[in-house]
């Protein structure tokens, strides 16, 4: 069964890791995504970012340069249903960090979709935790970043963004 709603890891999945002073012009996205976002569309599946932005929340990051880098994205890719992001520091108490499930949650709420109808794709364990613990299917792409022990324990492995969206669509290449 098709899921209703993919939640996409921002950092590493949908674009390569950008330096800390990196702004919407250093984008690059990673391998196929634009065209993977095109067939999820092309099949009504709903698409979303669930990312950590501790930087916002540290100080380190402005919230401003954080959504002009979102706004790029959706410039290259084509627009998502959602952007879902939790601002806090990463020592902050709060349920919506990954691996915590909070921003699951919200984004499956906000698409009007339950968290067990929705894939979570992303590129390192906390994706996949965070996965869990909102009872959605996690997906793991890796990158040169993820660690060897996080490729083993993950529920599934796709080699990049276009073979876990043939996974997922029944539908025919766009």
């Amino acid at each position: 069964m098709q899921p209703k709603a993919i939640l996409f890891d921002r950092d590493g999945t949908l674009m390569y890791d950008l330096p800390p002073r990196a702004g919407p012009s250093d984008v690059v996205l990673m391998p196929g995504i634009a065209l993977a976002l095109a067939r999820l569309r092309a099949a009504r599946i709903r698409t979303a970012v669930v990312s950590n932005q501790c930087g916002v929340g540290e100080g380190t990051l402005d919230i401003r340069r954080m959504h002009a880098i979102n706004r790029r994205i959706d410039d290259l890719a084509g627009p998502m249903d959602g952007w879902f992001v939790c601002l806090h520091a990463t020592h902050a108490n709060c349920n919506c960090r990954k691996p915590r499930p909070g921003l699951i949650h919200r984004a499956a709420e906000k698409l009007g979709v339950e968290a067990r109808d929705c894939v979570v794709i992303g590129d390192i364990a906390s994706d996949m935790e965070a996965a869990r613990a909102a009872g959605a299917r996690a997906i793991m792409i890796p990158n040169e970043s993820t660690l060897a022990h996080e490729i083993v324990a993950a529920p599934e492995v796709a080699f990049d963004m276009l073979e876990a969206v043939e996974w997922l669509v029944d539908v025919a290449y766009v």
